[in-house]
């Protein structure tokens, strides 16, 4: 069999042919290149925004966090300021009531029939306390006559409750200060025991006992109180 050659026709429609072939594979691979770019990209892109979205959310957490702590403090701070001032306030009518109190001790001296009843009573319970047989007993000095006649009936009341006598001595060598509003003091154990039945003694000591029921009567019941005398 005799080969043709080909004509110059035929090799250029070869060429062409082979050179549209190889466009056409270039342009299918450059296709799928830049499909597969673009779901990278978007792959990537989607977890760079979830990143970004993680640490939004973690900064807006520890923000709240952080402002929800802040707001706890403020509200704590304020709540023991106020009640401070609350417990201030309170504690400064309660000084006031017993300063009032003070002052008023000197009146209880101006009635001489009732104050040398009280003086009795001071002066017995200093015996009742004591319980010795020879006792000193100290007062002011223009209360000597009163606190004399009251330390007689002290005395007597004593012999008559104990069913023994008792001594009280005015100790006119050392009165009670002048500036004192009234009451007595009674020495036992050769002086080294001092029962001081002053009326600011005495008003100390209710300071203590009655605060708390002064207290309630005044602000009502403490709920946080767990335990009562």
């Amino acid at each position: 069999m005799s080969q043709h050659a080909l004509s110059d026709q035929q090799v250029e429609n070869e060429l062409r042919k082979m050179t549209e072939f190889i466009k056409q594979e270039a342009r299918e691979k450059a296709n799928e290149i830049q499909i597969k770019a673009n779901e990278e990209f978007e792959i990537e892109k989607s977890k760079l925004v979830r990143q970004e979205i993680d640490a939004i959310d973690t900064q807006y957490e520890k923000k709240f966090k952080q402002a929800t702590m802040s707001q706890q403090i403020t509200r704590s701070t304020v709540s023991n300021k106020t009640r401070l001032k609350v417990l201030g306030a309170r504690q400064e009518l309660l000084d006031n009531i017993f300063e009032e109190a003070q002052k008023k001790l000197a009146e209880g001296a101006k009635d001489k029939a009732k104050y040398q009843k009280t003086l009795r009573g001071l002066v017995l319970e200093g015996f009742f306390a004591l319980n010795e047989p020879e006792l000193l007993v100290r007062a002011r000095k223009k209360d000597y006559d009163i606190a004399k006649k009251a330390i007689a009936e002290a005395e007597q009341e004593y012999k008559k409750q104990a069913g023994k006598d008792i001594k009280g001595t005015l100790d006119e060598k050392n009165p009670i200060p002048e500036g004192s509003t009234g009451g007595v003091s009674i020495l036992g154990g050769d002086g080294k025991i001092d029962i001081d039945n002053t009326f600011e003694a005495r008003l100390e000591i209710l300071k203590e006992t009655a605060a708390p029921a002064v207290r309630e009567a005044l602000f009502g019941k403490n709920p946080n109180r767990k335990f009562f005398d």
